[in-house]
């Protein structure tokens, strides 16, 4: 029988942002695996947990689930304030909520930690069989394996069927997973600015991202979470890079220019105000993230192919039966349009191609939150009626 725990306490180490046993649990719930989870690329993980949280409550048809994944270094805290356990706000908390478009009064909405994750889900910084970290001996880990850690969620939750899967970016590529994989759990499907499968330049720019992590003196192989520092400016660097694939160039173009930061000079070892901007977000990364975390997920999506020992994209779309929209960022240069222009045709269930108009490049999706909710209310009215629930307690249902 799978079980819900709460945390235990065991000191904190020093060398990562990551969560960790002890700290303050914040909403989190944890679902446990009891059998090993099989890996795609070989062997097994056992002892997994996956850190998630709820809003709203499980009708008691149970038809009225619906789930929300997140992208790279998101977590389970996708709407709420920051507060104890959770030092950053909600990252959708635009969309959840009662009379938003997840109306949390009419829908119970699951938000798990990706497995590889570093907020509360088993991952490099969580305890592996030695008792001490997994650190760089933490297994490689598919799309796959991570959706299935997710379908022992949905089990354990009793839920047999998504009103809808809704994911951006990694987020998104999980929630084709979904509806690839368990097409007959999956009612709607909202897919935003992901892609079917890694192209080149994706791997390319991640590849950087890697390198840039690992060549930090601190990274020790990956066992860096019990010494006295981690491999922060490696994990920084790696943000830096990052950052400037997830925003447009017409925008930095418009809020920094050329401008120095302030009083320095960039001309006598000064920044740039675009430069600080890099190191505000490096800054806030490296405080709240595991650097274990973000190689093992950036090798995760480097891996992302749907069609992979499934007779190729176009074959495997055809699996999808849910009523599906697949919308893409206007100007977004990591995942162009024309990636999700491929999903929106090769998936007979799905409408044309909806376009987010946004000068925020890829981070589009998390910004644009009423143009988002207009396409999450519009599947969801296509689905069945579905009648208000009860007030809802603070977490869901025991599991």
């Amino acid at each position: 029988m799978n079980t819900v725990l709460t945390p235990s306490q065991v000191p904190l180490p020093p060398a990562s942002g990551a969560w960790r046993e002890g700290d303050p649990p914040g909403r989190r719930q944890w679902y446990v695996r009891e059998q090993p989870l099989t890996l795609e690329a070989d062997g097994e993980l056992g002892g997994v947990r996956l850190a998630f949280e709820t809003w709203g409550r499980l009708a008691s048809d149970r038809r009225n689930a619906v789930l929300v994944l997140h992208a790279l270094t998101g977590d389970s805290h996708a709407a709420g304030v920051a507060e104890p356990g959770h030092p950053t706000p909600g990252w959708w908390d635009g969309l959840i909520g009662p009379g938003r478009a997840l109306d949390t009064d009419r829908f119970f909405v699951v938000a798990p930690n990706v497995l590889g994750g570093c907020q509360g889900s088993t991952g490099p910084s969580s305890s592996g069989p030695s008792g001490r970290p997994w650190g760089g001996d933490f297994p490689f880990l598919t799309q796959r394996d991570q959706v299935a850690a997710e379908v022992g969620l949905a089990d354990a939750l009793g839920i047999e069927h998504w009103a809808l899967v809704v994911g951006g970016s990694m987020g998104g590529m999980r929630a084709l997973e979904w509806a690839v994989s368990y097409p007959e759990r999956v009612d709607a499907l909202l897919l935003l600015a992901t892609t079917a499968a890694a192209s080149a330049e994706q791997i390319a720019w991640a590849d950087i991202q890697l390198h840039a992590t690992r060549s930090d003196p601190h990274w020790h192989g990956g066992h860096y979470h019990q010494a006295g520092s981690g491999p922060h400016d490696g994990l920084g660097q790696a943000r830096r890079i990052a950052h400037v694939t997830y925003r447009s160039e017409p925008e930095l173009q418009v809020r920094f220019g050329r401008l120095p930061q302030g009083a320095e000079d960039p001309w006598r070892g000064g920044r740039y105000q675009v430069g600080s901007y890099l190191d505000h977000h490096s800054d806030k990364l490296v405080r709240r993230f595991d650097a274990g975390s973000y190689v093992v997920l950036s090798e995760a999506m480097n891996s992302h192919d749907i069609g992979r020992g499934r007779g190729g994209v176009r074959a495997v779309l055809n699996r999808v039966s849910a009523r599906t929209l697949v919308a893409a960022v206007d100007s977004d240069r990591l995942y162009p349009l024309s990636q999700q222009a491929e999903l929106a045709a090769g998936i007979a269930s799905a409408d044309h191609l909806r376009v987010v108009e946004s000068p925020y490049g890829h981070d589009g999706f998390l910004i644009e939150t009423e143009q988002v909710g207009a396409l999450v209310r519009e599947l969801l009215r296509a689905g069945p009626s579905l009648p208000p629930t009860p007030e809802s307690p603070p977490h869901g249902p025991p599991v």
